[in-house]
């Protein structure tokens, strides 16, 4: 099976520091979408593993955040693209939950239900949270330059631990470079 595993706010959609907290606020990143169903036409299965935590802090309801999930489901399937799963953290940055990035649970969970490895499973984000759960989970941690990305790809090229790291301009960028590697393959 051939699976790239993405983050949402930042790497499909436009970011916001006061959340995304309805469907008229879920904007795609220019691209993005495209992308998508680039890599769902070379066979490859769609996963976004995200961060909400803007349920924990009273920003959006569950109900929001599907309605919202719809929407973006929508918008993908119309450039052609399909999204196998969507999996969320609703937790605050202080629940100590073990879903919530940089802990790799969901990404554990996701490896369980599919019963594989993620060694080798791209996983891109636009922080270092989405780059350190990936590494945990022994995922490809993959980081854009979109989102939060241009700041944290700084905070990651100041870092040995992180040398390792590639880094795209964006999801486009990113699905151009795997598509081309994998015909070379």
């Amino acid at each position: 099976m051939r699976l790239v595993i993405l983050d949402r706010d930042g790497v499909i959609n436009q970011d916001s520091d006061d959340f995304i907290k309805s469907p008229e606020e879920w904007i795609p990143i220019p691209g993005s979408l495209e992308a998508i169903a680039r890599l769902c036409r070379a066979e490859f299965r769609i996963v976004i593993i995200t961060n909400q935590s803007g349920i924990a802090r009273g920003k959006l309801t569950i109900d929001t955040l599907n309605r919202i999930h719809t929407r973006m489901l929508e918008h993908i399937h119309q450039k052609g693209g399909e999204i196998d799963a969507i999996m969320i953290c609703p937790h605050g940055p202080d629940d100590n939950c073990e879903c919530r990035k940089p802990k790799p649970g969901m990404f554990l969970e996701l490896a369980q239900r599919l019963k594989i490895n993620l060694s080798g499973v791209p996983a891109v984000g636009d922080s270092v949270r989405d780059v350190e759960a990936a590494r945990a989970a022994k995922a490809l941690p993959v980081l854009v330059r979109t989102g939060k990305g241009m700041r944290n790809a700084k905070l990651l090229s100041a870092s040995e631990d992180f040398d390792d790291v590639p880094v795209f301009e964006d999801l486009a960028a990113f699905a151009n470079d795997l598509l081309r590697n994998t015909r070379q393959v």
